[in-house]
């Protein structure tokens, strides 16, 4: 008898219990194809007839309803773009799960009507940052600036910040009327004042520069890479000035001899000429951090007297990946109005992680930040004996246990160290910690892994244990710890 003529049938695999929920959760279209994929190996002769439900079983457990892997950060670095930036607080996570259904995002509950959207989001974010006077989400920083640019300053921009007819550039410090008058685009685009230190780009590539050309603004540089001051902007200032922009230098630092405008000083000048001032802070503050006093903050912002601030949600703040647009009401209105603002709005599930992030406290990034080097000693202490018992011929913990400055990342607190530990384990273990259940990515440096427990949570302490003994196990590097 052809042993073929044992494999389980499809719809049989189909009807047992547990391939049935799998299907519930992972979509018919999915199981069938798992199931198709275990036969075809039975039908290669990979694997017995007998052994299909049991394969079958195996690579359902193991399937996710979606591709991406939950990963363990031990690198140091806290907001690790290439690990998904930002690791949500359980409130943020709760908040997702719920609105993961319908809710009432444009809808009023007590009058039956449509209601606005993110006012939920929008006042927590006003009393986190009593200095603004309204507020905007959008769906990344990008956009966030995008926006601002193009209702600012772009082809169709509003024109209700700027004078309506041309005009000659006052002195500094002289008081000029802001124009109040009813918008009306412009044929032709109006520059953007940004210094010639601030063109940044960022990861993959990505230049700030390109985006606002993108958004139809021109850009008129002032300054130098190294020194830029408040008369350079007034000298640039024009009838054709659409906004002052500031953007904060935020993965890279210039030092020696090296000047930049002060905010309050610029932002003087910009309403002297009826000129909006954006400030780009990149990293998500909303008020002062103690560990990183350098670092620009919205609160300080607004009170030196930028007209609108621009921050990430999935930086510094803690939360998901959003644009936050914060400032003078007319000019957060404004933008609000533009149509590019609903291409650029954020979902519902974004609107709710953000407000409990900024609600529920303190979020796994902050905790990370302000971690006591001296905790994460002993608990990397702990864990370098537990592994030293499970491992044999392990070295003492203390040989393995090495000083390791944790990274703010995500363009944040460039250049900052931050104290903490780390164990160095041999480099051959660091593919096989990747690519185990769970996965574990440390930082490879000079010949070694470093494993940081600085934005581990203490609860995956156990897990990450078992991490480390299957690698050290299937390379077989015990002995090799140092």
């Amino acid at each position: 008898m052809d042993p073929r003529r044992r494999i389980p049938r499809t719809d049989a695999l189909l009807a047992r219990p547990r391939v049935a929920a799998a299907a519930e959760a992972l979509g018919a279209g999915v199981v069938k194809g798992l199931v198709r994929a275990v036969q075809d190996r039975a039908r290669s002769g990979e694997i017995a007839p007998e052994a299909v439900e049991a394969e079958l079983l195996t690579a359902l457990d193991a399937r996710r309803p979606a591709s991406l892997t939950p990963v363990i950060n031990a690198t140091g670095v806290i907001v690790h773009t290439n690990l998904g930036r930002a690791s949500l607080s359980e409130a943020a996570r709760a908040a997702v799960a719920e609105a993961s259904g319908y809710t009432d995002l444009e809808f009023d509950l007590a009058t039956g009507k449509r209601g606005r959207r993110g006012t939920g989001v929008r006042a927590a974010l006003l009393e986190a940052c009593p200095e603004a006077e309204d507020a905007l989400v959008v769906n990344n920083g990008a956009a966030a600036l995008l926006l601002a640019v193009t209702a600012l300053a772009g082809r169709a921009a509003d024109t209700r910040f700027s004078a309506q007819t041309p005009r000659a550039t006052p002195p500094y410090g002289s008081p000029a009327p802001r124009s109040h008058g009813s918008p009306s685009p412009r044929s032709e685009p109006s520059e953007v004042l940004l210094s010639r230190g601030e063109f940044v780009e960022i990861g993959a590539g990505f230049r700030l520069s390109d985006l606002m050309e993108s958004a139809g603004a021109r850009l008129r540089e002032v300054g130098t890479t190294n020194r830029t001051h408040v008369d350079d902007y007034a000298r640039a200032l024009s009838p054709a000035t659409g906004c002052v922009l500031k953007v904060h230098t935020s993965n890279f630092r210039v030092e020696g001899f090296t000047a930049e405008a002060d905010l309050a000083e610029l932002s003087a000048l910009a309403h002297a000429h009826g000129v909006p001032l954006v400030v780009d802070l990149g990293s998500g503050l909303l008020e002062p951090e103690a560990v990183l006093p350098g670092e620009p903050d919205a609160a300080t912002a607004l009170a030196a007297g930028a007209d609108l601030v621009i921050a990430s949600g999935d930086k510094l703040l803690g939360g998901p990946q959003a644009g936050i647009l914060l400032g003078r009401a007319e000019v957060v209105a404004a933008l609000g109005r533009h149509p590019l603002a609903r291409a650029l709005r954020a979902d519902k599930l974004a609107l709710a992680a953000l407000e409990a992030t900024v609600t529920a406290g303190e979020a796994p990034v902050t905790r990370a930040l302000r971690a006591d080097p001296e905790l994460l000693r002993e608990r990397t202490l702990a864990l370098a004996r537990e592994l030293a018992a499970a491992v044999p011929a392990a070295p003492q913990q203390s040989s393995i246990v090495v000083p390791h400055d944790g990274r703010v990342g995500g363009g944040g607190g460039t250049g900052v160290p931050l104290p903490g530990w780390a164990l160095a384990l041999p480099e051959a273990v660091a593919g096989p910690l990747r690519t185990g259940t769970p996965a574990v990515v440390g930082r490879m440096h000079e010949g070694r892994c470093l494993i940081d427990l600085r934005c581990v949570p203490e609860s995956q302490d156990g897990e990450l244990l078992r991490a480390l003994i299957a690698a050290l196990d299937a390379t077989g590097s015990a002995g090799g710890l140092r």
